[in-house]
C-alpha cells in the first residue's frame, strides 16, 4: 500500500464517528491521566457542538406552530416523561449510591441528544418531525431541569447560580450563535467541517467522563452492574416497546423511527458536563455509561435497518 493510500484510510477513520467514540472509550480506560486537564474544556467542546448542531434549527421553523403541536409534545413526553422518568424511577429502586442517583438525574433532566436528528435521516425517520420535537424538547429544558434539580436534588446542590450559568453556555448561548450564523449565511461554510468538529467535541467529553470514572469503573465493579441494567432498559428494552406501541397506534415507519430515537436517546454530554463542573466525579458515571450504550444502539439500528 502506498503513503497515499495509508493516508486516505487514515483520514477516513479519523472522520469515522462510530470510531471516534470507541476510540475515546478505550483511550479514556487504558489512558485516563488527561482527564483532569480535558475537563476544563469539556464545558466549551459541548458549546461548540451545541451552536454547530442548532444551526440546523432555520429561522422560519416557528411561523406555522400549529404544525409543531403533535411533535412538540412527542418530544416532551418521549423524552422527559417516559424516558426520564423511568430513569429516575429505577435508580431510586436500585441504586444505592447517592452520587450515581444524582447521575442519573441529571441525564433524566437533560433534553434529547442533538444526534437524534442526524441519526434519524441516517435511520430514514421523518427529520421534520424529530427537528420540532428536539427544539421544543430543548426550549422545555429551561424551565425542567431547574424544576428537577428543585425537585431531586435539593438537599444536595446549593449552586443555583453554577447551574445557571451551565444553562446558559449549553442552551441558550447556542441558540443565539446559530442565529447570528444563519443571518450572516455562514452555514454552508460551516457545514463543511461540522460534522468532524461535532464528533470530535463528543470524543473530548466521552474521553473525559470515561477517564474521570476509571477508577470508579475497575475499584468498585459491583456499583455498575445495576447502572449498566438501569442504561440497557432505559435504551434496548424502552426502545423496542416504543416501536411496538407505534405499530399498535398504525404510525408509519419514519414517524416510528423518531418516537424510538426520542425516547431512548438523551444529551448525556449536557448531563456530564453538569456532573463534572457541580457533584462528585461519580455523578458522571451514568452519563459515561449511557454514551457508550448510545453508541452501540445506533449501531443496532442501523444494522437492523440495512438488514
Amino acid at each position: 500500500m502506498d503513503k497515499t493510500a495509508l493516508l486516505y484510510d487514515m483520514f477516513k477513520y479519523i472522520k469515522d464517528r462510530n470510531v471516534i467514540f470507541i476510540a475515546a472509550i478505550i483511550i479514556g480506560l487504558g489512558l485516563p491521566q488527561a482527564g483532569a486537564w480535558s475537563k476544563n474544556i469539556m464545558l466549551a467542546a459541548l458549546a461548540v457542538v451545541m451552536t454547530l448542531s442548532t444551526t440546523a434549527v432555520p429561522n422560519d421553523f416557528f411561523r406555522c406552530p400549529r404544525r409543531l403541536i403533535q411533535p412538540a409534545a412527542a418530544g416532551i413526553i418521549l423524552s422527559y416523561l417516559l424516558l426520564g422518568g423511568l430513569l429516575v424511577g429505577l435508580a431510586y429502586l436500585f441504586v444505592i449510591d447517592e452520587n450515581i442517583k444524582i447521575g442519573f438525574v441529571l441525564v433524566a433532566a437533560v433534553p434529547p441528544a442533538v444526534a437524534v436528528i442526524p441519526f434519524t435521516g441516517i435511520l430514514k425517520g421523518n427529520v421534520s418531525y424529530t427537528l420540532a420535537a428536539t427544539v421544543s424538547a430543548y426550549l422545555a429544558a429551561l424551565f425542567i431541569m431547574p424544576l428537577t434539580f428543585f425537585l431531586f436534588i435539593a438537599e444536595e446542590f446549593s449552586q443555583i447560580g453554577k447551574l445557571t450559568e451551565v444553562i446558559v453556555l449549553l442552551i441558550i448561548l447556542p441558540l443565539v450563535l446559530s442565529r447570528i450564523i444563519l443571518y450572516f449565511d455562514w452555514r454552508e461554510k460551516i457545514d463543511k467541517f461540522r460534522g468532524v468538529v461535532t464528533d470530535w467535541g463528543f470524543f473530548i467529553v466521552l474521553y473525559t467522563l470515561i477517564a474521570l470514572n476509571r477508577d470508579l469503573i475497575f475499584a468498585r465493579p459491583e456499583l455498575l452492574l445495576p447502572v449498566v441494567l438501569i442504561i440497557f432498559g432505559a435504551i434496548f428494552v424502552l426502545g423496542f416497546f416504543v416501536e411496538k406501541a407505534g405499530v399498535l397506534l398504525g404510525r408509519d415507519r419514519a414517524e416510528i423511527t423518531s418516537w424510538v430515537l426520542l425516547s431512548t436517546l438523551k444529551n448525556q454530554g449536557i448531563a456530564g458536563g453538569l456532573a463534572v463542573t457541580l457533584f462528585p466525579e461519580e455523578a458522571a458515571l451514568p452519563s459515561a455509561l449511557y454514551t457508550a450504550f448510545m453508541i452501540f444502539y445506533f449501531m443496532w439500528l442501523d444494522f437492523r435497518r440495512k438488514k
